[in-house]
């Protein structure tokens, strides 16, 4: 070799040597991140039942004898389903009022009672939600749809998340020793922290957008078609934050 090119591989050995020389100690702020995708596998379907009477009792009665009939067709078509009645309410009637010329204030005019109430059902049976909507919707009325991921679901991915975060993390840990000419095993890692980077409880993307569906008053008699769903999926994120020293 000659001695300019001698010359100038001692002088490149220098200079990764002094290079290496002053990362010794450094700390390094690492972000990680990843991501798991699942199809959705549980439903949210919220049914309501409303009547109207001049006499509050009969609009009651019929409430609560359709919203019996509703839990049992429900419970008939998914016995794994999860009911839960909610929000029941009674609400006075008043007849409408026009203003008079002289601005007089007349006093309302009761005509009759509104009476409604809700009912929440969870289920994992995906492939026979349209037929037991369809059934429902005889005597009930879809108020509302969510598509999500079941809770046992959720503890599975969170595993996988985790460690697909953690993974990441390695990776650009070694991916950060290498651009500063430091080996991969020079690198101790000192804090991992799961929270630095702002990810905190609820802000995943773990839930589906809303279904939003008109509520319809049906006949008990009337005959429903099948409605379709698809249920998509849910991705979920994760985000870390590991500080990394190096020797």
């Amino acid at each position: 070799m000659s001695l300019p090119k001698i010359v100038l591989a001692a002088s490149l050995l220098a200079a990764t040597s002094a290079y290496a020389q002053s990362t010794s100690g450094t700390l390094v702020v690492v972000p990680a991140f990843a991501e798991v995708v699942h199809a959705n596998d549980q439903a949210v379907a919220s049914f309501n039942i409303e009547e109207q009477d001049k006499d509050k009792a009969v609009a009651a009665s019929r409430v609560n004898q359709k919203m019996k009939q509703g839990m049992e067709i429900i419970r008939r078509e998914d016995p794994q389903a999860a009911l839960k009645t909610q929000g029941y309410y009674t609400y006075p009637v008043y007849a409408e009022q026009r203003p008079l010329p002289n601005g007089a204030v007349v006093k309302p005019q009761l005509t009759g009672w509104r009476v409604g109430q809700s009912l929440e059902v969870k289920t994992l049976n995906l492939a026979g939600l349209s037929k037991t909507t369809a059934a429902a919707q005889k005597v009930l009325a879809l108020a509302g749809l969510n598509f999500g991921l079941a809770p046992a679901t959720l503890r599975k991915l969170d595993d996988e998340r985790i460690a697909a975060t953690y993974k990441n993390l390695g990776e650009r840990i070694a991916s950060i020793a290498a651009a500063m000419g430091r080996n991969r095993a020079d690198a101790t890692l000192d804090t991992v922290d799961f929270e630095g980077s702002g990810n905190y409880a609820g802000q995943d993307r773990a839930q589906a957008a809303p279904m939003a569906m008109k509520s319809m008053r049906m006949s008990e008699s009337a005959s429903v078609a099948e409605p379709s769903f698809e249920p998509g999926e849910t991705t979920l994120q994760m985000n870390l934050v590991g500080k990394v020293r190096f020797k």
